[in-house]
């Protein structure tokens, strides 16, 4: 069953202009469907990020995911901000994200939070398309984590992830992310960040 079939519509991008369909239907749930992820599916979605594009090939993305019901996923949760403990507690699973600071030849690897982020974007479309949802999250103490998990030093951690497919019951969330769960997704129109010949205009 593809995303298209799973999704609430209420949060399906109302585009300025036509988009590829995936991306209209990508949002970050804060429910998720009480369903184990599949060895296969998780394959697919690290598969996805490892054909993705990075400078001189250097692959500098890292990832330790738990599934719900292990220690390292209670110490994940113990690792986020209260309001994201709220939700991510129900996912399926969880995820810290991390790229590799230094190139192979030792060098500071100036775009590996780049590669990072094109290799969580392909990451992303491929579990669109296997109605798996993403939720992204800045809120973690990314310092404590990166210790209590013994990551060594030459990585940092960026973000965690909630992730498993698409569904749940919106009355599982408190009242005030049920109202968010539900409302009108906006974006700052493309003449406020896309800016021809010089710039800041339009």
């Amino acid at each position: 069953m593809t995303a298209p079939e799973q999704i609430q519509l209420e949060n399906i991008a109302d585009s300025d202009y036509e988009i590829f369909a995936l991306l209209k239907q990508r949002y970050s749930p804060r429910i998720f469907k009480d369903k184990k992820v599949t060895e296969q599916h998780l394959h697919q979605l690290f598969e996805a990020v490892r054909w993705a594009p990075s400078s001189n090939n250097e692959q500098p993305w890292r990832f330790l995911y738990t599934e719900k019901g292990s220690e390292a996923y209670e110490k994940i949760i113990d690792n986020l901000t209260d309001s994201n403990k709220l939700w991510a507690k129900n996912a399926p699973i969880l995820m810290l994200t991390a790229y590799k600071k230094e190139t192979d030849n030792g060098n500071e690897n100036f775009h590996a939070l780049h590669d990072l982020g094109m290799g969580l974007g392909a990451m992303t479309v491929q579990a669109q398309y296997m109605g798996i949802a993403m939720h992204h999250m800045a809120g973690l103490d990314y310092k404590k984590a990166q210790r209590i998990f013994n990551i060594p030093e030459e990585f940092h951690i960026v973000t965690a992830i909630a992730l498993g497919y698409y569904g749940g019951e919106l009355e599982d969330l408190p009242e005030k992310l049920q109202k968010k769960e539900i409302s009108e997704r906006q974006r700052i129109p493309q003449n406020q960040f896309a800016f021809r010949n010089s710039w800041g205009t339009e």
